[in-house]
């Protein structure tokens, strides 16, 4: 017969624990020295990331630099929630786009609704479905395209907007790929002009000139063009497995996006005929004409040539300050929705990275909420990829700094309350300031401003308050200079 034991802890009192079993009460004394206790060390998911103080100064001097030239541009912000209801965005990126669309679980005993017969037979799609009516954004333009057609009563068009926030997606994370990001994205919609277009590639080179990153190739193609591809392939039935297949040429080869395109469905006396396009080479003029001959007998591939060449004579007259505009026909963009000239910008030469902007026009996205005949146009900067472009080349500005400016030392209650008068002065001044807060040694006090990188620090003795003057202090270079209060504030500003 097995004797049940109810354990009971009655004490816990270092350096000895006493726990008592049943009428017997065993005492172990244990020495708090020998005893571990290991916390779990705190995560975050993968693909995702803490930013520093420095980071986020960084990042905010991108993100206000793109600010500016959508505004000077004259598009106009608005927010859209970080959650949409799932069927405005399923089916919105094809399959793949749709597998990497973060769901989320209804709230309560979401099971219970659920049929037990998919639980049981494992048919995730249908299960899902059940369970989740939410999901996170996958992108800005989906929840733009949902927002015009809620507004439209109150929408002039065409409607120019600009959009910076985050997004997410069920993605592998490696670098420059991350689970949850930011988007800066401007779209155009009410307007069919080619004119369009020709701006969003001005504004891409303009934000670039004004980070200093020169040499950014602005690849262009058009979905028009595909679909000539494709119909001179007689693969139109195909084209979504086509340009998902040849969007992964310049990741998985020529060889690759074969196979894959085989394994689609498509033969290879079909995938022959794009042996002029794995080979296209030289200026954009030069391209312009082999795709031309290629799709003489198409004539939307002919109408997508025709929107190139307009583009391109444009962009010819105004000049591109600091990017390259470079016709490239295996560019293909693996949304559903896009539906003519489709962008990707790749970063300069000598820098691996993944795309950092793109974007295309989307005749028919606004129709699937039942707004018809609006025609749509848009580019997004990768803020998340062009950070860590910049950090690799080096670009970021001296002056793009976290933390304060200047730190008066404090000597005592008297000197500090003495320099805690002139904090707002400084302040006022657009000066970053701080009195640090303990009489602590001088020591500390400036290895403080030290390790937070502070560039000048203010000494506020008795002398000092009883001349008139502040002792400034270069923590670069080690010089001091005995300034008055309005001289420092000039020379610090």
């Amino acid at each position: 017969m097995k004797k049940e034991i109810k354990l009971q802890v009655i004490a816990v009192n270092f350096p000895f624990i006493k726990i008592s079993l049943g009428r017997d009460v065993l005492e172990l004394f244990i020495f708090a020295s020998s005893i571990q206790i290991m916390a779990q060390k705190p995560s975050i998911p993968k693909g995702t990331r803490d930013f520093s103080p420095l980071e986020v100064q960084r990042r905010q001097y991108i993100m206000n630099i793109i600010k500016r030239h959508f505004e000077l541009y004259g598009f106009m912000p608005i927010e859209t929630p970080s959650f949409e209801n799932s069927d405005t965005l399923m089916g919105k990126y094809g399959e793949e786009g749709d597998r990497l669309i973060f769901k989320i679980l209804n709230s309560g005993e979401y099971l219970k609704k659920a049929d037990a017969n998919l639980l049981e037979t494992g048919k995730e799609n249908q299960l899902t479905s059940q369970i989740s009516e939410k999901a996170l954004r996958y992108d800005l333009t989906v929840p733009f395209a949902r927002y015009v057609v809620q507004n439209q009563n109150d929408i002039t068009f065409p409607f120019k907007r600009f959009q910076m926030q985050n997004v997410w997606r069920a993605d592998r994370p490696q670098k420059g790929r991350f689970r949850e990001f930011t988007q800066c994205d401007a779209d155009v919609v009410g307007s069919d002009s080619l004119l369009q277009e020709v701006e969003l590639i001005q504004l891409y080179d303009a934000v670039f000139t004004d980070l200093k990153l020169t040499g950014c190739t602005i690849k262009i193609n058009n979905r028009k063009v595909l679909a000539g591809i494709a119909e001179v392939m007689d693969a139109e039935d195909k084209l979504i497995d086509f340009t998902v297949a040849l969007d992964k040429l310049d990741k998985i080869g020529k060889d690759k996006v074969q196979e894959e395109m085989r394994s689609k469905g498509i033969d290879q006396e079909a995938i022959d005929v794009l042996d002029p396009v794995f080979s296209l080479s030289g200026s954009y003029a030069d391209k312009i004409a082999s795709m031309k001959d290629l799709l003489k007998e198409s004539q939307i591939g002919l109408q997508g040539i025709e929107e190139l060449e307009f583009i391109n004579s444009f962009i010819d007259d105004t000049a591109l300050k600091s990017a390259v505009l470079d016709l490239d026909i295996t560019l293909a963009r693996g949304l559903n929705y896009y539906t003519g000239c489709i962008f990707e910008v790749a970063a300069p030469d000598g820098v691996e990275m993944g795309s950092i902007g793109g974007g295309g026009r989307y005749d028919d996205l606004t129709g699937i909420f039942g707004l018809k005949n609006v025609s749509g146009v848009g580019i997004s900067f990768g803020l998340d990829r062009i950070y860590l472009v910049i950090e690799q080349l080096g670009l970021f500005p001296d002056s793009v700094r976290a933390g304060v400016e200047v730190l008066f030392i404090n000597f005592g209650v008297t000197e500090a309350r003495y320099c805690a008068g002139l904090l707002s002065r400084f302040r006022e001044s657009g000066i970053k300031t701080e009195l640090y807060p303990d009489s602590a040694k001088m020591k500390k006090q400036m290895s403080y401003a030290d390790r937070n990188e502070i560039p000048y620090v203010i000494l506020a003795g008795e002398d000092e308050i009883a001349s008139g003057k502040l002792n400034l202090k270069n923590m670069r270079t080690g010089e001091q200079s005995l300034l008055t209060v309005q001289e420092v504030i000039e020379r610090l500003r």
